[in-house]
């Protein structure tokens, strides 16, 4: 036991490299785990807490009392009108202070007491740098941030790929001030909740429709499982802790087998004296003991220190992540038995059965090879043979990377989980740039103006839907510039996918803006479909309607270039007759290049511009864009760590070789220039082929990612210059470890030979 404190204080550069890298990981493992098991229990208690709603309706005027008795048998109705009000580079959606259903938290300052103060959102404070005391479109006074239960994610419309808490926000006012807002303006929004207990969600809510449509038009029905605003924040933290937890243990394996490496250099300078204890009565388990206690007691250390950092600072670094995504109501931190096990525990076992693993292969050999120093298994091979016409510095090289082999195996493939951290730091906020640039000039039109079509024209009483389609068709006549489309919205569901919206868009056969073949019976699918789901041309895509089980099987009849959304387009007169089953008049939208003013708002359902196309990769950037900066570090220190430990244990290795080329006259450049040049080779090397096969391991995570997390799509497009970079940080990495080797090799004594002599 003697022997343990001494060896930790004779290799103590060693492991306390590995004492920083692992309590860093330990930490920010532990610190995501907490924060996000204390915020997930949050939000899931936030449901009963405040009260949230099973799922709200829109429609175009008020319900009446009739209409609110009869849907008011099976649920419980709550008014929750709203106006939106559009600032200079955002948008607002104002209620009126909620006191039973949907309630709001209190997370700075009150809410709005008097005429013309508001407490708004504190996220989309934050991102458009609002403070209490500042005004609100020089109206309202801002006098709180809040959190709004049912905004967890702040989507505008429910049918959007992305939500945005830069471009749009919510804020609450008390009734007087609300009841002052245009009334035009306003829409008549309904929460309901379930008078019972529900079993089965979906057949709850389809009953629900059929009642409500009975009764009045809906301009829009989302219950609570559809509901992105609300489900969005809880799926997302559930996926990833899954990914940090893999992280997690792919670290604690790379340097579990470090350790073996350096554990193994030991025992190969110590063998002789092994092989003396071993005849001299000393057991296996014994000497396995004593060679696993110095990593053990390393990581044990490490995993404590880290989970007290975890649970202090690196909690609340986490948290705050997640606060700058969505608009989170409070929480208070739990102790988490599961973080616990998996940031201690688990990598402590895993710690464990590798290292006995591979202490139990090397001691298992015979007394004499121990005493010999021979630790091969194996009969001893003849040294590979290198021509003679190699100069000789060369050969030597060439043979320090033969003895080294599994030491620079660990090196490439901890230089490649290294990379592949840096790559999707580096490259992601650079796919991001490059998609808001391709998407200037890629646009179909500057604006897309989708109207609100009265449910009237599409009746079964021919006579009652031309009559309306005359009358919407007079209502919303505009420019000549601007072109006629029609469109809806249908949804995806692929295997191993999130549901998503497509829209699909009817295109009049002489389009200025989509130039696609009408010959066709089939359909053609953005280039983001086709990216996304991999769909080419002769496949048949399957999409339903969102509140009904009727489907569409469509056939790809080519690829469109459009990256701004997973779309398909069509022949116009086809979606009208096939689908929507409308006449062949009808129209639900403009195409245009300049902004549409003689159209009255009400009778528009959604501007589609710049801004709304870009809306995922904003968000993305305000939400992810820090958090890139930490992965960028952590996978340039992970870099230098398991380099520097690695190629410290091969000039250790070698230290007697060294030593007798310098009592031979070899300088300390010269000797420098045979070891560690042989390992700089190596890491060029691992950096040059790791990087194209980044490219390939990163992809399909990144196409599994954008299915799973969120829709839309962002191309995987990277740019050259985040290869070169890559390179670049390799290499300066490097050459910081280089230099401190250096100092090692100069550092080896002549007496070094003296030593070990047989």
């Amino acid at each position: 036991m003697k022997r343990i404190p001494r060896e930790i204080r004779n290799g103590w550069s060693k492991y306390i490299v590995i004492f920083l890298l692992l309590v860093g990981t330990i930490s920010l493992c532990s610190g995501f785990f907490v924060a996000d098991e204390s915020m997930l229990k949050a939000y899931n208690d936030s449901f009963d807490k405040y009260n949230i709603e099973d799922g709200h309706f829109m429609t175009k005027n008020p319900l009446n009392e009739a209409q609110r008795k009869n849907i008011s048998r099976h649920v419980t109705i709550y008014d929750l009108p709203y106006v939106e009000r559009t600032l200079s580079s955002s948008k607002i959606r104002i209620f009126k202070q909620r006191h039973t259903i949907n309630k709001v938290d209190v997370l700075e300052g009150r809410l709005a007491r008097k005429e013309g103060e508001i407490a708004i959102d504190r996220l989309y404070a934050k991102n458009n740098h609002l403070s209490i005391g500042n005004y609100l479109d020089n109206k309202w006074k801002i006098v709180g941030f809040v959190a709004l239960s049912d905004y967890s994610a702040l989507f505008e419309n429910n049918s959007d790929s992305m939500f945005d808490a830069i471009k749009f926000g919510v804020g609450v006012v008390n009734e007087k001030t609300f009841n002052q807002l245009t009334r035009s303006q306003m829409k008549y929004c309904y929460a309901w909740k379930y008078n019972k207990k529900i079993k089965d969600e979906k057949k709850a809510a389809d009953n629900l429709l059929k009642v409500i449509n009975e009764e009045t038009s809906l301009d829009d029905y989302v219950p609570r499982y559809q509901n992105q605003a609300i489900t969005f924040t809880g799926s997302d933290m559930g996926s990833d802790r899954a990914m940090v937890m893999m992280l997690l243990y792919i670290m604690i394996i790379i340097m579990a087998f470090v350790f073996v490496v350096m554990i193994s250099d030991t025992i190969m300078n110590e063998a002789n004296v092994i092989g003396t204890l071993r005849a001299t009565g000393y057991t296996i388990k014994e000497l396995i003991f004593h060679y696993m206690s110095a990593p053990m007691i390393v990581t044990l250390i490490s995993c404590l220190v880290g989970n007290i950092l975890g649970y202090t600072y690196f909690k609340t670094l986490m948290a705050s992540l997640y606060y700058n995504s969505y608009s989170l109501t409070s929480y208070k931190t739990i102790w988490s038995i599961s973080a616990l096990v998996e940031t201690t525990v688990v990598p402590l076992i895993l710690m464990i059965v590798i290292h006995y693993v591979a202490l139990r292969r090397k001691l298992s050999l015979s007394v004499l090879k121990l005493i010999k120093r021979d630790l091969s298994k194996s009969k001893r091979k003849h040294a590979v043979y290198l021509p003679r016409h190699i100069p000789f510095f060369t050969r030597f090289r060439m043979r320090i990377i033969f003895q080294n082999i599994g030491s620079y195996i660990v090196i490439f493939v901890g230089i490649l989980f290294a990379n592949l951290l840096l790559l999707f730091a580096l490259a992601l906020p650079d796919m991001i740039h490059n998609y808001q640039d391709v998407m200037k000039s890629q646009m179909i039109a500057d604006y897309q103006y989708i109207l609100k079509v009265p449910s009237s024209i599409q009746s079964e009483d021919k006579l009652k839907s031309m009559i309306s389609l005359l009358s919407y068709q007079r209502e919303v006549e505009t420019d000549q510039e601007a072109e006629k489309f029609s469109a809806c919205s249908l949804k995806a569901k692929e295997s191993g996918a999130k549901e998503e919206d497509v829209m699909v868009y009817g295109i009049h056969k002489k389009s200025r803006y989509v130039n696609i073949d009408h010959q066709g019976d089939g359909v053609y699918i953005s280039s983001s479909y086709h990216e996304k789901y991999g769909y080419d041309k002769g496949d048949t895509i399957i999409l339903h309607e969102p509140y009904e089980k009727k489907t569409y099987k469509l056939k790809v009849q080519g690829i469109y270039n459009y990256p701004g959304s997973v779309c398909v387009f069509m022949d116009q007169e086809k979606l009208n007759e096939d689908i929507l089953k409308t006449g062949s008049q009808y129209f639900s939208g403009y195409f245009s290049d300049k902004p549409i003013t003689d159209i009255k708002k009400e009778n528009i359902a959604t501007i589609i511009d710049f801004d709304t196309v870009t809306k995922i990769s904003r968000q993305l950037d305000a939400s992810m864009g820090k958090m890139m900066s930490v992965v960028q570090g952590i996978s340039l220190v992970m870099f230098m760590v398991i380099i520097y430990l690695l190629s410290k244990v091969i000039i250790e290795k070698n230290g007697q070789s060294i030593s007798i080329i310098k009592i031979l006259g070899y300088s300390n450049r010269e000797a420098a220039k045979l070891y560690i040049l042989a390992t700089s080779l190596v890491v060029l090397l691992s950096i040059i082929v790791s990087i194209p096969l980044e490219y390939y391991l990163l992809k399909p995570v990144f196409i599994a990612m954008m299915k799973t997390e969120m829709s839309g799509w962002i191309p995987f497009d990277i740019n050259k210059i985040v290869y070169i970079k890559m390179f670049i940080y390799g290499v300066l990495t490097y050459t910081v470890v280089a230099i401190m080797e250096y100092r090692k090799i100069q550092r080896v004594s002549m007496s070094e030979a003296l030593k070990n002599v047989e």
